[in-house]
């Protein structure tokens, strides 16, 4: 049986909002809007995308499944994606980590890491 990742799906108090700032960080589009979903990808048809699910409780631990980001350029990515709204976040990586991790507007740990050539680099 063939299987393939569909959506990411995201809880969150405004779903409009972080789904506007994961399509800008991620430079893809809103695809679908209504009052109990919206979803956002590259295009239509190319998955995985990202599906924003309202829920009425905050985030109170930290995420036990998070994003990693592979830029060209870390440092310009942290700064542009701040710009969008991210707050950087220390969970005990230290100084010499070869990431940056961040938070989104409702909290959500992601990782921007260093350039990657392969999944395994």
């Amino acid at each position: 049986m063939a299987v393939r990742m569909y959506h990411l799906a995201v809880d969150a108090h405004d779903i409009s909002a972080q789904a506007r700032f994961w399509a800008g960080v991620l430079d893809w589009k809103v695809l679908h809007e209504d009052g109990h979903e919206v979803v956002i990808g590259a295009d239509e048809h190319a998955l995985p995308g990202m599906c924003f699910l309202p829920v009425p409780e905050s985030k109170t631990v930290k995420n036990r499944l998070h994003i990693d980001l592979a830029p060209d350029d870390r440092d310009a990515e942290v700064e542009r994606i701040l710009a969008l709204g991210a707050t950087r976040i220390d969970v005990g990586q230290g100084e010499d980590a070869t990431w940056t991790t961040l938070a989104d507007p409702e909290g959500n740990e992601f990782c921007v890491l260093r350039p990657k050539r392969s999944l395994t680099d």
